[in-house]
C-alpha cells in the first residue's frame, strides 16, 4: 500500500481536487483524517468515492467514542457501497487533545476499538448484535450488505504496545503513527507478538507506517510546515516514545494543553527541531526519500500523512516521487 492522508482543513471541493491529484500521482489508498473540529471525514470520503476510480478510501482514523459502533459500521458500509467496494475501515482510540474537548478523553482505550471493529464485521456479514462491554445494543443490524461484506479491511490506528499487539492478532493492518525507523523497528517487534497468535484465516498482516511528511524544494520551508502536525503527535505520544527520542514530556504536555484550549500558535511555537526529526519526514525530496527507505526496512507499507508540505499540490507530486525512489522504482 502507498497511501496518503488528507486532512479536511480545506473546503470539500479542494479536498476532492487533492484526492484526485493523489490518485493520479500513484497513491493507491486515500485516508481522510477525523477530528470533530474539522470537516466531516465521511462527507469528504463520499465525494472522493464519486471522483476517483481505483483508490481505496477510508477514515484515517475514526474513533468509536463519538459514534455508536453500529452507526460507525453503517457509515463504513455505505462508503463501501458508494465506492464500489473500495472502503477501508481505519479505526483507533482517537486524538486525546480533541477528545478532551468532548469529555471523552478518559474513555480512550484498546477495548472500545477492538469491540467496534469486531462488531462491524458481524454487521457487515448480516448478523445482529446485542452489545458488548463498551456499548449497549439489542438486536442491532443492518438492512443491507456492503459489496465486500465482512471482508472490508480493518486497519487499527495506534502506537501503544497493547494496541500494536491487538492489531497484529485481530486486524488486517496497523496504521502506526510513526515517521522514524527506530519507532517502526519497535512497532514490528510488538506486532509480531500479536501475529504469533493470529488465526490463519485472517490472512497476511500489513504494518503501515502512518508517517507525517512535509516535503518541498525548500527544505527549511518544509520543516517549518511540519510544526502543526508534530505538535499534535508530540502531545499525544506515549512517555516511552518521548523518551526514545529525548523529547521533554513536560513540554509535550504543555503543547497538548494549548491544543485543547484552541491556542494553536502557542502550541506550534513549542515544537523543537528534535521533535520535527522524531515525528516527521521533513525536508526536500531527497531527504524524505532517504527517510522513507529507512522506515520501509521495518514497515510493509507507507501512508504519507499531514502536513504533506507548504504547497499541497507540489507536495503530493514530490511525496509520490520520493516514495517511488524509496522502494527502488
Amino acid at each position: 500500500m502507498l497511501g496518503i492522508e488528507l486532512a479536511p482543513e480545506h473546503p470539500v471541493d479542494r479536498m476532492v481536487e487533492l484526492g484526485t491529484r493523489a490518485e493520479d500521482a500513484g497513491f493507491d489508498s486515500l485516508f481522510v483524517s477525523h477530528h470533530y473540529n474539522n470537516r466531516d471525514a465521511f462527507s469528504v470520503l463520499s465525494r472522493l468515492a464519486a471522483a476517483t476510480d481505483d483508490a481505496r478510501l477510508g477514515p484515517g482514523v475514526v474513533n468509536p467514542l463519538e459514534f455508536h459502533p453500529a452507526t460507525l459500521a453503517s457509515k463504513v458500509a455505505t462508503l463501501d457501497e458508494a465506492s464500489g467496494g473500495r472502503a477501508v475501515f481505519g479505526v483507533g482510540p482517537g486524538d486525546p487533545s480533541t477528545l478532551r474537548n468532548l469529555g471523552l478523553a478518559d474513555e480512550r482505550g484498546l477495548r472500545p476499538v477492538l469491540e467496534a471493529f469486531k462488531t462491524a464485521r458481524k454487521l457487515w456479514a448480516g448478523e445482529r448484535v446485542d452489545g458488548a462491554s463498551t456499548f449497549d445494543a439489542a438486536g442491532a443490524g443492518l438492512n443491507y450488505e456492503p459489496p465486500q461484506g465482512a471482508a472490508i479491511p480493518v486497519y487499527v490506528g495506534g502506537e501503544g504496545p497493547h494496541m500494536c499487539r491487538m492489531a497484529g492478532k485481530h486486524a488486517d493492518g496497523l496504521l502506526f503513527n510513526g515517521s522514524h525507523p527506530d519507532d517502526l523497528a519497535w512497532a514490528r517487534e510488538q506486532v509480531e507478538q500479536g501475529v504469533a497468535d493470529r488465526p490463519d484465516s485472517r490472512g497476511a498482516f500489513d504494518l503501515a507506517a502512518y508517517a507525517a511528511v512535509s516535503v518541498a524544494a525548500d527544505a527549511e520551508a518544509a520543516r517549518e510546515a511540519a510544526r502543526p502536525p508534530v505538535a499534535f503527535i508530540a502531545a499525544g505520544a506515549a512517555p516511552p516514545v518521548l523518551d526514545r527520542h529525548g523529547v521533554d514530556a513536560g513540554v509535550a504536555g504543555e503543547i497538548g494543553d494549548h491544543i485543547s484550549a484552541g491556542e494553536f500558535s502557542a502550541a506550534f511555537d513549542l515544537v523543537t527541531p528534535t521533535m520535527v526529526d522524531a515525528f516527521c519526514m521533513a525536508g526536500d525530496a531527497d531527504a524524505v526519500a532517504e527517510r522513507m527507505a529507512a522506515v520501509l526496512e521495518h514497515a510493509d507499507s507507507l501512508v504519507v500523512g499531514s502536513p504533506l508540505g507548504p504547497d499541497l499540490a507540489e507536495a503530493i507530486e514530490l511525496a509520490a516521487a520520493a516514495a517511488a525512489r524509496a522502494v527502488g522504482e
